[in-house]
């Protein structure tokens, strides 16, 4: 189906299904696995419209929609889904399947990085958004072993499969996928340094239900405040220290301000903390350890010119170089900035 075809698709799903009669529907920021759109009706209100590929597991999608509702009436900033007319949050006709969420103007993606009183904002949306989800139907926080949170033993095995599959199908010499068979060699022989580092993690971290991808595409800000998280993935148990560390220390934020992360963590897990004083301050001081080994023990993206190969643009060979670059950062200044959060969760 053409792209034109789809926005008539997508009009017509929103006059039959929602009762909006579009004014305009054009082509929105792309998705990483749907086609996205932004509607606006007669009053000039305007709509986020995401188009699911078909073979998506709507089911899943569902209750991923139902969690983003459930933090939303706990009070943390998520979209509002507009349901349809027969009360469901997809919406399926002439062979595509959508959601419709309001649209959040002049936002901009945490992709920038953090900075000023983001640091604070982000820490306190975050600790608020696990407060409420601990709370979740699915299941109350439980311990689980620190290892299956940085699973080395795992990135042993994934990493083996991967050299051997770049053994088999050499990379030309110069390019990114050179760069990942050579980053992914790398990574496997520092495997057991990266071990003994994690060691140092408390011998359980607290997992709960989380927004699953909180990464900074899917956090938007307006200005200094949160604005909206978006993309929320099914119900499920994840470590709280490593969706915290997922987005105070994305490697762009780590980057870009060499002498301002540790500072601005610091001051993100003590409005977390304050927002949510009931995760104990031994996961909190593991976000940075937790975030190092996350990134030591990925494999993503050095398998995707395997994989993928039409998914490899610059734009991910610089977020893969990043990555990599700010693992070495966080480890090298690691002792530095765990002494930082022991002031601060004294």
């Amino acid at each position: 189906m053409s792209a034109e075809s789809d926005v008539m698709v997508v009009a017509g799903i929103l006059a039959l299904l929602y009762r909006i009669t579009p004014t305009a529907v054009s082509e929105g920021p792309a998705g990483t696995a749907t086609r996205n759109y932004i509607a606006e009706d007669h009053a000039g209100r305007r709509w986020f419209v995401k188009a699911y590929p078909r073979g998506t597991a709507l089911e899943a999608e569902r209750q991923a929609l139902a969690l983003g509702e459930a933090a939303r009436a706990a009070g943390v900033p998520v979209p509002a889904v507009l349901r349809t007319v027969a009360g469901e949050v997809i919406a399926s006709a002439g062979g595509l399947s959508v959601s419709v969420t309001e649209y959040v103007a002049d936002a901009e993606t945490a992709e920038g990085g953090l900075s000023g009183g983001r640091w604070d904002a982000v820490g306190e949306a975050v600790g608020r958004l696990h407060r409420a989800l601990a709370r979740h139907i699915v299941g109350p926080p439980r311990p689980v072993a620190a290892r299956e949170v940085c699973d080395v033993a795992r990135a042993g095995r994934r990493l083996q499969e991967l050299l051997a599959r770049w053994a088999a199908v050499p990379p030309a010499p110069g390019g990114f996928a050179a760069w990942c068979a050579q980053t992914a060699k790398q990574r496997f022989a520092v495997l057991p340094e990266v071990a003994a580092r994690l060691e140092k993690l408390p011998a359980t971290l607290t997992a709960q239900i989380v927004h699953g991808d909180l990464a900074s595409p899917n956090l938007l800000l307006l200005g200094e405040a949160v604005a909206a998280m978006i993309d929320f993935r099914p119900p499920g148990h994840r470590s709280a220290s490593w969706e915290l560390g997922r987005i105070a220390l994305d490697p762009r934020t780590v980057l870009a301000r060499p002498d301002d992360w540790i500072p601005g963590l610091a001051r993100a897990v003590g409005a977390y903390r304050s927002a949510n004083p009931h995760l104990p301050a031994e996961d909190l001081l593991a976000v940075p350890r937790v975030a190092a080994g996350y990134l030591a023990c990925s494999v993503y993206p050095l398998s995707e010119p395997l994989d993928d190969p039409a998914a490899v643009t610059p734009a991910l060979e610089a977020y893969g170089r990043a990555r990599h670059e700010a693992a070495g950062v966080l480890w090298e200044r690691l002792e530095e900035a765990e002494e930082v959060l022991r002031d601060v969760l004294r």
